[in-house]
């Protein structure tokens, strides 16, 4: 089986009408759509997602931004997945991020930076298991 990993398009990306977009780029780069999910991230979820921030003095902003509509949850397939996912989404700051990531392409904020893509394999099964337990066998 391939690599997966998780991504989330951001509420910003979903108000801006952005989430087909930024699927086509990861699917033109040959990755594939395994699971895909529209949901409001309510606050139990949002500090399962961002433990180990949820101590830090930006949180409550983040979890404000990222629970404030819905948002699209996917998880996605392919050789080291989510070294592409991140490649492709570019710096987490936008105004850093290289012409033809999604960031560097789409974004202008640090905290509306459009997607959120798990940053090693550990954190893609946590992550999937959180957002897509049904995927998880056991």
């Amino acid at each position: 089986m391939a690599d997966r990993t998780l991504v989330l398009c951001k509420p910003d990306a979903v108000e801006r009408g952005l989430v087909g977009e930024i699927v086509g780029r990861f699917e033109r780069k040959g990755l594939r759509l395994v699971a895909i999910k529209m949901l409001t991230i309510d606050a139990d979820l949002a500090a399962r997602h961002y433990a180990e921030h949820t101590s830090k003095g930006f949180y409550p902003e983040l979890a404000a931004f990222i629970s404030r509509s819905p948002s699209i949850a996917l998880v996605i397939e392919g050789t080291e997945a989510f070294k592409v996912v991140r490649t492709l989404m570019g710096a987490t700051n936008p105004r850093e991020a290289a012409p033809g990531t999604v960031r560097g392409d789409l974004a202008i904020e640090v905290t509306e930076n459009l997607v959120h893509g798990s940053d090693s394999p550990e954190s893609a099964e946590r992550e999937i298991a959180i957002f897509f337990p049904e995927l998880i066998s056991s």
